[in-house]
């Protein structure tokens, strides 16, 4: 792949909890703002991919020990993953190399692998930000009483009560960048054939979805509403275009994303431009020529 490519990607959250903290809360930085790490973003990806049978390293899976059940470590996931029992102090680093670049994930995140005497850290081609919320209404705790009572107390009579918590509305936006020269002396060892254009739209295709299709019990009002994404020549670098995206919140209509890039991208080597967005819930107002399109049909608008 001959170019880069910086990305923003809006995940709406409407009485869910796209990222908690261990509080349960959802998280935020110091002033009050809510945002989502990144690992948030990365997980939903991994889920959709190794729903779709792609080979994921680093996502939690379980195995039988005994009569308990309990997480694999990371040498007995990359033996899952890559049914293989070769992974010792005699494994050589390459032939590890060229497992760990089989993941999907690792193909797109990087990766940090310490076993077996190997000590091996692959800065990814995809590098995602942290997704601060440009609109957030209100976070609301809620009771829920659980059909059973807590059989550690014996004075308990009736039964437990826990507590789920949700923002009313949020608006996530996070950044993305994607260089395709990361791998470029792993490449030259011989152990992958570096980030492709398939790498690329194999990325882009999760990323739209990601936040959609992740239907667990706290996430079920989570989707993906918007992404940008603006390619450029290899020799161009870009800030983090999040900075350049105002959403504004219109109660009796379509809400608003304007994004202004033309100062930004004045006189750059810029190959194309696309907007993905919810049609039905969201205008956009872009000062640059792009191509949009309908986020859950990806037609044409």
């Amino acid at each position: 792949m001959n170019k880069r490519v910086y990305s923003v990607i809006g995940v709406k959250s409407v009485m869910a909890n796209w990222n908690a903290d261990f509080t349960g809360y959802p998280k935020e930085i110091s002033d009050g703002t809510i945002f989502g790490s990144d690992k948030a973003l990365k997980y939903a990806m991994k889920k959709v991919w190794d729903n779709q049978g792609e080979k994921v390293l680093y996502i939690k899976s379980y195995k039988m020990d005994g009569d308990k059940i309990q997480p694999r470590d990371l040498k007995e996931r990359y033996k899952y993953v890559f049914e293989t029992d070769e992974l010792s102090e005699k494994t050589k680093s390459e032939e590890i190399l060229k497992c760990l670049f089989k993941a999907i994930d690792v193909r797109q995140f990087g990766a940090t692998f310490a076993e077996a005497k190997n000590n091996i850290s692959i800065t990814g081609a995809v590098q995602v930000g942290q997704g601060l919320s440009k609109y957030h209404k209100d976070t609301h705790e809620q009771q829920i009483l659980s059909p059973f009572r807590d059989s550690k107390d014996g004075d308990a009579a009736n039964s437990t009560i826990g507590t789920k918590i949700v923002s009313e509305e949020t608006h996530y936006f996070y950044p993305v960048s994607i260089n395709p020269n990361a791998y470029n002396d792993y490449e030259a060892l011989g152990v992958t054939d570096g980030y492709t254009e398939a790498d690329y739209k194999n990325y882009k295709n999760v990323a739209l979805i990601a936040a959609t299709a992740i239907n667990t019990n706290s996430k079920a009002g989570c989707e993906n509403e918007f992404a940008l994404f603006v390619e450029v020549g290899e020799k161009v670098y870009l800030p983090d275009l999040t900075q350049f995206i105002k959403f504004t919140k219109n109660e009796d209509g379509k809400d608003k994303i304007t994004i202004n890039l033309a100062n930004v991208l004045k006189g750059l080597d810029v190959q194309a431009i696309e907007v993905y967005y919810n049609y039905d819930t969201i205008e956009i107002d872009c000062d640059v020529k792009a191509k949009n399109y309908n986020i859950f049909t990806r037609e044409e608008v």
